[in-house]
């Protein structure tokens, strides 16, 4: 009763008193700069790794490009495991992979229902079995790995080919089959190849585009021309060293190989968000060839610094062999490629030094300090200078002892729009790494080898609007040996 008393008797004075509970003023986000990415193209730009496998008819024949006249008993991967895919892409850091449902030969990989040169025409399961259906159903059974789908607009075997009405039906129809029946797909793969014999053909691509996005809201749609995802300009695996997530889809088009170059670098004063993907072969070739082994690790590793580390999403392919599994040789690569990336990145050397900015958004009590770029959130917090528009934006770590390092990540906050346009970075007041766009990730591999150094600074000289840096890393790379400094 005491307690309740003096509880009372506090409340009474407060009220009194006319107490007020003071709160500091928040400081309110930047303005986005458009334009910005979709929900699901952020999705897809943080999978930073995607698998492709092309498998079918080509698997048995040695060959990269089918006639169109194979014989659907050739046919029979008598020990497909597509849970063997599954893991071999989770253990790798896949979360997303992409079936050669169909390839320019005409074979479908599911028993369509309107031609019969699929796997129902095949020895393999009786003609009862069922590629795509494999793969969900293994890919639904492993948290995290989605999947997505390859319908080559190409056919070397359907008659209807070469008639735009008929066969824009028949590829239409056969879309709506991939994308009703088997559940959720993340990504569809569209090119624009056509047979020499036709090169007049048409391809109804915008009333694909147009079911595809009714079929299926949350898919990314990649093309040369868009709409979520467009294709680099090669098939190397490598972006421009400049990338912008933007550039004007207006002008590009689909199967135009003049424009490779704009794919490659996009466009500062883009105003559609269209990231490019990087597509490459582990092997020489796209589909398994028993002459063939994968490429060697530092080549792999190439390949990655120079898609992911260039603002771009990596579509690795991975080919299935005869026996309808993916070779061990291709396996053990992976491994190592998996355990090459985990070495170099799992440490972030600058978490041990303090760090500095130029200014900060809000002053120092502000959200937007530059200790947000070492809280792991590589989206949604972020160190923000203030707005006044300046070509002295500088972020810094200083350490207690001297680093050793060779790799230097720059991430920015894209949910708000892709902006800088040139940096460069200094150790001790050495410049040893410059550059022009960032995205999502920047990878320095710095050229001359290993540096050493107490205090390191990042410097923004131009940007569209004022930078956002969600995430910075100084990494060490054992496997990069050019000559120490």
């Amino acid at each position: 009763m005491a307690r309740l008393w003096c509880l009372m008797s506090i409340i009474t004075l407060l009220q009194a008193s006319k107490f007020v509970i003071s709160r500091r003023e928040v400081t309110t986000p930047p303005l986005p700069i458009l334009p910005l990415p979709s929900s699901s193209q952020l999705k897809w730009q943080e999978r930073e790794l995607i698998m492709f496998l092309h498998f079918g008819v080509n698997t048995f024949t040695d060959s990269e490009w089918g006639t169109g006249h194979e014989n659907p008993a050739i046919f029979n991967p008598v020990g497909l495991d597509a849970s063997q895919w599954v893991n071999v892409a989770a253990e790798a850091g896949f979360s997303l992979m992409i079936l050669t449902a169909k390839h320019h030969d005409g074979f479908c990989l599911w028993p369509s229902k309107y031609t019969d040169h699929s796997v129902a025409s095949s020895p393999w399961k009786n003609g009862r079995g069922d590629v795509v259906q494999e793969l969900v159903i293994a890919a639904r059974a492993h948290e995290g790995i989605d999947v997505g789908l390859y319908l080559s607009p190409w056919d070397r075997h359907d008659k209807r080919y070469g008639h735009d009405l008929q066969y824009n039906e028949y590829y239409l129809a056969q879309l709506q089959e991939l994308l009703n029946k088997y559940g959720s797909v993340r990504e569809i793969w569209f090119d624009g190849a056509k047979g020499s014999n036709v090169p007049n053909m048409s391809y109804y691509f915008s009333d694909w585009f147009s079911m595809v996005k009714e079929l299926q809201t949350s898919i990314n749609i990649f093309s040369d021309a868009g709409p979520d995802v467009r294709w680099v300009g090669n098939e190397m695996g490598f972006a421009g060293s400049t990338c912008w997530s933007t550039i004007n889809r207006t002008s590009l088009s689909i199967g135009n190989g003049s424009i490779v170059d704009y794919l490659n670098t996009g466009d500062s004063k883009g105003t559609d968000w269209l990231p490019a993907e990087c597509d490459v072969s582990i092997r020489k070739g796209w589909f398994w060839h028993k002459s063939e082994s994968p490429k060697r690790l530092s080549v792999l590793l190439d390949i990655y610094y120079n898609s992911v580390g260039r603002n771009c999403v990596l579509l690795f392919n991975v080919p299935p062999n005869t026996t309808g599994l993916i070779s061990e040789n291709d396996v053990q690569r992976l491994k190592e490629f998996r355990g090459a990336i985990d070495t170099i990145f799992s440490t972030n050397l600058a978490q041990s030094c303090f760090v500095r900015a130029s200014s900060q958004r809000g002053g120092k009590e502000g959200d937007f300090g530059p200790e947000n770029v070492l809280d792991g959130d590589h989206l949604w917090t972020y160190w923000a200078p203030k707005d006044e528009e300046s070509e002295d934006n500088w972020i810094e770590f200083k350490c207690i002892d001297k680093l050793r390092f060779n790799v230097i990540r720059i991430q920015e906050a894209i949910g708000l729009g892709q902006r800088i346009k040139q940096h460069e970075v200094y150790v001790d007041g050495r410049k040893v790494a410059k550059g022009t766009t960032v995205g999502h990730k920047r990878l320095h591999r710095l050229e001359k080898g290993v540096v050493k150094g107490q205090i390191v600074r990042i410097k923004i000289l131009k940007s569209r609007a004022v930078p956002l840096i969600s995430s910075i890393g100084l990494h060490y790379d054992p496997f990069w040996h050019p000559k120490e400094t």
